[in-house]
């Protein structure tokens, strides 16, 4: 990786050391995710899904960057890396000041109306949901869960803001289960990695369908792989290397090792 133009791709588990669980690593909580059909067919799974998904938002929303994003942009800063790819939805790597971010499956940091495409703040949505629906519980225990859902019992009552401009439905501005990756998104993504010469990949399994594309166009362009990941993943036998180990504490110490 030195003197080398490096593409990053991470996963859930850069973000686990900022207080946010990955979805298939050890102890990880089972998920039944919101596909995007059941999403747009139905009010009550759409109440359902803000009425959680607002909740979580109070902890997923202020979970802060760690040492291992801070690495990344160190790096960037300084050339090394080219940009980051990441499957994860939380913004953490924009804010901890990569510049070169592509997020193959969106910011829950952001909210789309799925008819007119206009895109609002997402703490815009939270105050109007908290306007509408007074009644909502505040105070109970979160436990977080990947995506910054929670479950919640009692959503008859949930009142959705529509969108201001059109009033179409509103779903935070991520891909769904059932959704595609933007085709323009993973352009740019693939491109990044195609003008690499050297493919990071930190805190992915490589089980979601993007990541392991990606990383197929860089064993076809003979770009070396280098994976780091607690346990098994679908990356190993095509790593030039693999590093079976936290992603914070490794990308600290390729950055120390780098930029020295």
């Amino acid at each position: 990786m030195r003197h080398a133009h490096v593409a990053v791709l991470t996963g859930a588990g850069v973000s686990t050391d900022s207080g946010i669980p990955d979805y298939r690593g050890e102890g990880a909580p089972v998920r039944t995710p919101m596909t995007a059909q059941t999403f747009m067919a139905s009010e009550i799974a759409r109440k359902r899904y803000w009425a959680g998904s607002h909740l979580g938002w109070r902890t997923f929303g202020s979970a802060q960057p760690n040492d291992g994003h801070r690495a990344l942009a160190a790096l960037e800063g300084a050339g090394v890396v080219s940009g980051v790819v990441t499957q994860n939805v939380d913004g953490l790597h924009r804010r901890a000041g990569s510049r070169h971010v592509v997020e193959l499956h969106g910011g829950n940091d952001r909210v789309l109306c799925t008819v007119c495409g206009q895109r609002f703040a997402r703490d815009a949505i939270a105050q109007r949901l908290e306007e509408l629906n007074p009644h909502i519980d505040l105070d109970v225990a979160i436990r977080p869960a990947p995506d910054g859902d929670v479950e919640v019992d009692d959503v008859e009552s949930i009142v959705i803001p529509a969108c201001t401009v059109c009033g179409g439905i509103l779903k935070p501005d991520v891909v769904f289960f059932g959704e595609f990756v933007p085709v323009e998104v993973f352009h740019q993504a693939a491109t990044l990695v195609r003008r690499a010469d050297v493919l990071l990949v930190a805190g992915s399994s490589l089980v979601v369908n993007s990541g392991v594309r990606l990383l197929e166009i860089a064993r076809r362009g003979r770009t070396p792989i280098v994976v780091v990941n607690r346990g098994i993943t679908k990356g190993d036998s095509r790593a030039a290397v693999k590093i079976d180990a936290g992603a914070t504490e490794t990308l600290v110490a390729m950055a120390e090792a780098l930029l020295a």
